[in-house]
């Protein structure tokens, strides 16, 4: 039989770089989840990541307190930002633009996010990026 899920956390963590300390710790804590074997465990899978980009995580928490994680890939908005060279993006984002990012730069995000999008081709999740950028109040050029 297998084994009963009682928990799924969703949480994001700087990759390379996971310790006990909020927000890591006391997410894992309350479902007794063993912490430090996390953080080795997450270190060691994010090694081939730029350490310090954020990194979306999934734990699978079972009912023998024993879990299961899986990480997705680091936010479109944070590698557009990092991108275009902002540490954040426009407060409105329709009037005031604060930087730009090329086609170049796009699909080299949607190729980095691919395994994450729902895009049915390259140039879809081109658009699907390139969408995100103008939300943020970025001007595109060349798509």
């Amino acid at each position: 039989m297998a084994k009963k899920i009682t928990a799924y956390i969703k949480l994001q963590v700087k990759a390379a770089q996971a310790n006990p300390s909020p927000p890591v710790g006391p997410a894992l804590g309350q479902h007794g989840v063993n912490i430090m074997e996390f953080c080795k465990a997450f270190n060691a899978r994010t090694q081939g990541i730029e350490p310090g980009l954020p990194t979306p995580v999934i734990i699978t928490v079972y009912s023998d307190r024993s879990f299961t994680f899986e990480t997705k890939s680091t936010p479109a908005s944070v590698l557009l930002k990092k991108a275009a060279g902002l540490t954040s993006g426009s407060a409105r984002p329709n009037t005031v633009k604060v930087g730009t990012v090329t086609r170049a730069q796009l699909e080299e995000i949607a190729k980095t996010k691919n395994a994450d999008l729902t895009a049915a081709d390259m140039e879809a999740a081109v658009r699907t990026i390139a969408g995100s950028a103008r939300s943020m109040g970025l001007n595109v050029e060349g798509v």
